[in-house]
């Protein structure tokens, strides 16, 4: 089974590919998958950062009302 590649929806065959060509495909998918990283980790800050928004709300409400909305809401 030969090893193929799809760009722009053009099936590729990786042993008509020159060492150049292959090396530019490691490297494109070195980059993907560096992408993929980034994104990931851009999801886990997006998170976070509600996260703390969401908390420092929380401390705001506490500090002008003095009622303490986790202890409301908490499962204890």
């Amino acid at each position: 089974m030969t090893k193929s590649v799809r760009i722009d929806n053009v099936e590729y065959d990786m042993e008509q590919l020159s060492q150049a060509g292959r090396d530019l495909y490691e490297r494109l998918s070195f980059t993907q998958s560096r992408l993929q990283e980034y994104n990931n980790m851009l999801a886990l800050l997006m998170k976070a950062k509600n996260a703390y928004i969401a908390d420092l709300k929380t401390e705001i409400v506490k500090g002008r009302t003095g009622v303490d909305l986790g202890a409301l809401f908490s499962d204890d």
